[in-house]
Protein backbone atom coordinates (compact mmCIF):
# COMPACT_ATOMS: atom_id res chain seq x y z
CA UNK A 1 0.00 0.00 0.00
CA UNK A 2 2.85 2.81 0.99
CA UNK A 3 4.71 1.26 -2.43
CA UNK A 4 1.46 2.68 -4.39
CA UNK A 5 0.91 5.63 -2.51
CA UNK A 6 4.52 6.60 -3.43
CA UNK A 7 4.02 5.86 -7.05
CA UNK A 8 0.79 7.98 -6.67
CA UNK A 9 2.62 11.40 -5.64
CA UNK A 10 5.58 10.42 -7.90
CA UNK A 11 3.18 10.71 -11.09
CA UNK A 12 1.18 13.64 -9.53
CA UNK A 13 4.80 15.36 -8.88
CA UNK A 14 5.04 14.88 -12.74
CA UNK A 15 1.58 15.86 -13.91
CA UNK A 16 2.46 19.09 -12.14
CA UNK A 17 5.58 19.97 -13.36
CA UNK A 18 4.93 18.77 -17.09
CA UNK A 19 1.75 21.14 -16.92
CA UNK A 20 4.04 23.47 -15.65
CA UNK A 21 6.44 23.14 -18.36
CA UNK A 22 3.54 23.26 -21.22
CA UNK A 23 2.23 26.58 -19.95
CA UNK A 24 5.64 28.54 -19.95
CA UNK A 25 7.70 29.50 -23.08
CA UNK A 26 11.19 29.49 -23.56
CA UNK A 27 13.42 29.55 -20.49
CA UNK A 28 14.82 32.85 -21.18
CA UNK A 29 18.67 33.76 -20.29
CA UNK A 30 18.96 31.40 -17.31
CA UNK A 31 22.42 30.59 -14.83
CA UNK A 32 25.50 29.00 -16.16
CA UNK A 33 25.26 25.64 -14.77
CA UNK A 34 28.15 23.69 -13.53
CA UNK A 35 27.68 20.50 -15.50
CA UNK A 36 30.56 18.61 -14.18
CA UNK A 37 28.99 18.81 -11.00
CA UNK A 38 25.80 18.00 -11.79
CA UNK A 39 27.29 14.71 -13.56
CA UNK A 40 29.02 13.97 -10.33
CA UNK A 41 25.83 14.53 -8.43
CA UNK A 42 23.61 12.45 -10.70
CA UNK A 43 26.30 9.85 -10.53
CA UNK A 44 26.26 9.40 -6.80
CA UNK A 45 22.25 9.22 -7.28
CA UNK A 46 22.55 6.56 -9.20
CA UNK A 47 25.40 4.20 -7.11
CA UNK A 48 23.16 4.87 -3.83
CA UNK A 49 20.28 3.05 -5.87
CA UNK A 50 19.37 -0.44 -4.48
CA UNK A 51 19.83 -1.93 -7.65
CA UNK A 52 22.23 -0.41 -10.52
CA UNK A 53 24.81 -0.88 -13.18
CA UNK A 54 27.74 -2.09 -11.93
CA UNK A 55 29.55 0.25 -14.56
CA UNK A 56 28.53 4.05 -14.27
CA UNK A 57 30.64 6.26 -16.07
CA UNK A 58 30.95 10.07 -16.42
CA UNK A 59 33.15 11.89 -19.08
CA UNK A 60 33.16 15.45 -18.96
CA UNK A 61 35.29 16.72 -22.22
CA UNK A 62 34.37 20.32 -21.78
CA UNK A 63 34.74 22.57 -18.92
CA UNK A 64 32.22 24.86 -20.59
CA UNK A 65 28.52 25.41 -18.72
CA UNK A 66 25.49 25.43 -19.89
CA UNK A 67 23.03 28.51 -19.27
CA UNK A 68 19.68 27.59 -18.40
CA UNK A 69 17.21 26.78 -15.95
CA UNK A 70 18.95 24.71 -13.26
CA UNK A 71 16.09 23.03 -11.83
CA UNK A 72 14.81 21.94 -15.25
CA UNK A 73 18.02 20.59 -16.37
CA UNK A 74 18.65 18.58 -13.95
CA UNK A 75 14.74 17.35 -13.89
CA UNK A 76 15.78 16.66 -17.71
CA UNK A 77 19.14 14.80 -16.82
CA UNK A 78 18.15 12.82 -13.83
CA UNK A 79 14.86 11.93 -16.04
CA UNK A 80 17.19 10.22 -18.56
CA UNK A 81 20.12 8.96 -15.89
CA UNK A 82 17.07 6.92 -14.16
CA UNK A 83 15.60 5.43 -17.16
CA UNK A 84 18.98 4.28 -18.22
CA UNK A 85 19.68 2.94 -14.63
CA UNK A 86 16.50 1.14 -14.26
CA UNK A 87 16.38 -0.65 -17.64
CA UNK A 88 20.17 -1.70 -17.36
CA UNK A 89 20.75 -4.96 -15.91
CA UNK A 90 23.30 -5.09 -12.58
CA UNK A 91 26.22 -6.43 -14.75
CA UNK A 92 25.57 -3.97 -17.40
CA UNK A 93 27.19 0.00 -17.69
CA UNK A 94 25.96 3.05 -18.06
CA UNK A 95 27.91 6.30 -19.67
CA UNK A 96 27.17 9.90 -19.26
CA UNK A 97 29.14 12.32 -21.46
CA UNK A 98 28.99 15.77 -21.45
CA UNK A 99 30.76 17.93 -24.57
CA UNK A 100 31.32 20.96 -26.61
CA UNK A 101 31.65 21.36 -30.31
CA UNK A 102 30.89 23.80 -32.90
CA UNK A 103 27.07 23.00 -32.94
CA UNK A 104 26.63 23.73 -29.37
CA UNK A 105 26.52 21.77 -25.85
CA UNK A 106 25.31 17.91 -25.97
CA UNK A 107 25.13 15.63 -23.33
CA UNK A 108 24.12 11.99 -23.29
CA UNK A 109 23.33 8.60 -21.33
CA UNK A 110 24.43 5.42 -23.21
CA UNK A 111 23.44 2.30 -21.12
CA UNK A 112 23.80 -1.25 -21.94
CA UNK A 113 19.89 -2.26 -21.54
CA UNK A 114 17.52 -4.31 -23.27
CA UNK A 115 17.31 -1.64 -26.27
CA UNK A 116 13.98 -0.27 -27.42
CA UNK A 117 12.37 -1.40 -30.52
CA UNK A 118 12.73 1.52 -33.54
CA UNK A 119 8.83 1.74 -33.94
CA UNK A 120 8.81 2.65 -30.65
CA UNK A 121 10.94 5.21 -30.78
CA UNK A 122 9.44 8.42 -32.49
CA UNK A 123 6.69 8.03 -29.26
CA UNK A 124 8.41 7.71 -26.48
CA UNK A 125 8.48 11.70 -25.44
CA UNK A 126 4.67 10.95 -25.66
CA UNK A 127 2.71 11.65 -21.95
CA UNK A 128 1.88 7.89 -20.93
CA UNK A 129 3.81 6.25 -23.55
CA UNK A 130 4.49 2.75 -22.82
CA UNK A 131 7.02 0.81 -25.00
CA UNK A 132 5.79 -1.99 -22.60
CA UNK A 133 3.25 -1.87 -20.27
CA UNK A 134 4.40 -4.89 -18.51
CA UNK A 135 7.90 -3.86 -18.04
CA UNK A 136 7.25 -0.68 -16.84
CA UNK A 137 5.28 -1.48 -14.16
CA UNK A 138 7.79 -3.69 -13.21
CA UNK A 139 10.36 -0.35 -12.94
CA UNK A 140 7.36 2.22 -11.01
CA UNK A 141 7.88 4.59 -13.68
CA UNK A 142 5.31 7.39 -14.47
CA UNK A 143 5.48 7.22 -18.29
CA UNK A 144 5.94 11.18 -17.74
CA UNK A 145 9.93 11.29 -17.84
CA UNK A 146 10.25 11.72 -20.96
CA UNK A 147 7.34 13.88 -22.00
CA UNK A 148 9.48 16.37 -19.10
CA UNK A 149 13.04 15.67 -20.61
CA UNK A 150 11.57 16.94 -23.88
CA UNK A 151 10.21 19.75 -22.68
CA UNK A 152 12.94 21.20 -20.83
CA UNK A 153 14.79 20.77 -23.88
CA UNK A 154 12.43 22.63 -26.27
CA UNK A 155 12.52 25.17 -23.28
CA UNK A 156 15.81 25.44 -23.81
CA UNK A 157 15.81 25.26 -27.59
CA UNK A 158 17.48 22.20 -27.74
CA UNK A 159 16.93 18.80 -29.31
CA UNK A 160 16.59 14.77 -28.12
CA UNK A 161 18.19 12.52 -30.37
CA UNK A 162 17.59 8.52 -29.64
CA UNK A 163 19.57 5.41 -30.92
CA UNK A 164 18.47 2.40 -29.78
CA UNK A 165 19.71 -1.15 -30.86
CA UNK A 166 17.84 -3.92 -29.78
CA UNK A 167 19.75 -6.57 -27.15
CA UNK A 168 22.60 -3.83 -26.92
CA UNK A 169 21.51 -0.62 -25.30
CA UNK A 170 20.26 2.94 -25.95
CA UNK A 171 21.69 6.37 -26.32
CA UNK A 172 19.58 9.36 -25.61
CA UNK A 173 21.03 12.86 -26.14
CA UNK A 174 20.72 16.35 -25.60
CA UNK A 175 21.65 18.87 -28.20
CA UNK A 176 22.02 22.88 -26.87
CA UNK A 177 22.66 25.57 -29.32
CA UNK A 178 26.04 27.39 -28.97
CA UNK A 179 23.94 30.11 -27.28
CA UNK A 180 23.25 28.02 -24.55
CA UNK A 181 27.21 27.71 -23.82
CA UNK A 182 29.20 29.83 -21.72
CA UNK A 183 32.98 28.87 -21.41
CA UNK A 184 34.22 27.85 -18.17
CA UNK A 185 38.26 26.92 -16.89
CA UNK A 186 38.60 23.96 -15.20
CA UNK A 187 40.48 20.76 -15.51
CA UNK A 188 38.75 17.63 -17.42
CA UNK A 189 37.81 14.64 -15.40
CA UNK A 190 36.63 10.78 -15.74
CA UNK A 191 35.01 9.09 -13.38
CA UNK A 192 34.01 5.54 -12.91
CA UNK A 193 32.22 3.01 -10.52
Amino acid sequence: MRRQAERMTGIIRDLLELSRLEETGEALGGQPIDVAALLALLRKDTVARPVHPRDIRVQVESDAQLIGDEPEIHSAFSNLVDNAAKYTPAEGSLEMRWWVDDDGGHFAVSDTGMGIPAEHIPRLTERFYRVDAGRSRSTGGSGLGLAIVRHVLQRHGATLEVQSTLGSGSTFTCHFPPERIRAFSRPVTTASA
